[in-house]
């Protein structure tokens, strides 16, 4: 246990570039405790101390503001940064080397006592306030914007944004295998934006030509409109 709580200051200490040194991760890190208490009580619920387990998981979250149920299963080098308002269910799976932020909710859409969390795979981005629900799989080494509400699987190397969560990038890429966390994530409102742009000087040069077609066969196209407008049919608005 000592040791493991050793390689969790350790991970704070990589992921996070405000940490300074291990003592005040292990002191003032929320995230930290949170992980501490969890695998404390995960051991005691794998034992069948299923009270004893849940009241140290809800005293964990009276402190830190987070909240794992001691059934979910979490995996190595797993962190979580700033930290209040995880919340990370019972049946809920996480791999290794997940990052998350504040405001995430691992969290289920049925009240069946079946699978009802969604499965994290290894090397997962998770933004602020991102809710990923329901028994789904996210693929690893994706990347989940802050505020995405996820409710369908994931592929791998992938990244997802929007409400509900859709996917805007797709495919294997070196730069989803950095720690860079989410600065990489694209912005689909530029590159429409983008794309618009780059058509519309074809557009003005098509427009051009056939003004200038217009004018030699000595159509004025503009007075033609105004003369004869387009008719509107009943009902038509």
């Amino acid at each position: 246990m000592l040791r493991q709580i050793s390689k969790d200051v350790r991970i704070a200490i990589e992921k996070d570039p405000a940490a300074r040194n291990f003592l005040e991760v292990l002191l003032l890190y929320p995230g930290v405790h949170a992980l501490i208490g969890y695998r404390i009580a995960h051991g005691l619920w794998n034992r069948g101390f299923y009270f004893l387990a849940r009241a140290l998981s809800q005293f964990s979250r009276w402190i830190t503001g987070i909240e794992i149920h001691p059934a979910a299963k979490i995996g190595k080098r797993f962190f979580i940064d700033h930290g209040m308002g995880v919340v990370i269910g019972e049946t809920a799976e996480v791999g290794n080397n997940v990052f998350i932020y504040h405001g995430v909710t691992l969290g289920g859409l049925s009240t069946k006592k079946a699978k009802r969390h969604p499965t994290i795979a290894d090397n997962v981005v998770i933004g602020a306030g991102a809710q990923v629900l329901g028994p789904i799989q996210v693929g690893r080494n994706t990347k989940i914007g802050s505020g995405s509400v996820v409710l369908q699987d994931v592929p791998e190397y992938s990244t997802v944004i929007g409400v509900p969560g859709r996917v805007v990038f797709s495919g294997i890429s070196s730069d989803l295998e950095d720690n860079d966390g989410l600065e990489s994530f694209p912005d689909p409102v530029a590159r429409a934006i983008e794309c618009m742009l780059d058509r519309l000087p074809q557009m003005e040069k098509e427009i051009r030509l056939l003004k200038e077609t217009l004018k030699e066969n000595g159509i004025d196209s503009t007075k033609r409109v105004a003369e004869n407008p387009v008719p509107i049919k009943p009902g038509q608005p």
